[in-house]
């Protein structure tokens, strides 16, 4: 499901934000409410995303001290072959924290 960034501010039960390196330079967001995952729309509906990381943290931080994630999955089993073959999921989370950009970044 997708929520529109004015329908989060009026959540008050986010678990965290989830921003997923989709490419080399796109990032798209999600927010993570009650265990579930929605896509993070902008105000006129299109999914939000960004050429950087920087941006899209810009873009989250109006919601204050929430737990940040950045996603990456790996391509590398599928260019090597593995395929359906695939044991785990090669999903890589690093934690952004949960603190506001200082003043200098904004």
């Amino acid at each position: 499901m997708k929520l529109k960034l004015k329908e989060i501010k009026r959540k008050s039960n986010i678990d965290r934000f989830v921003i997923e390196s989709v490419d080399l330079s796109l990032y798209i967001a999600f927010v993570q409410i009650d265990g579930e995952e929605h896509l993070i729309a902008d105000n006129t509906g299109k999914p939000l995303k960004t050429t950087n990381l920087l941006s899209m943290q810009r873009q989250i931080k109006q919601f204050g001290q929430i737990e940040a994630v950045l996603r990456q999955r790996s391509a590398y089993d599928e260019m090597v072959g593995r395929g359906a073959q695939q044991v785990g999921d090669n999903t890589m989370e690093l934690s952004l924290g949960n603190q506001p950009l200082p003043e200098w970044l904004n």
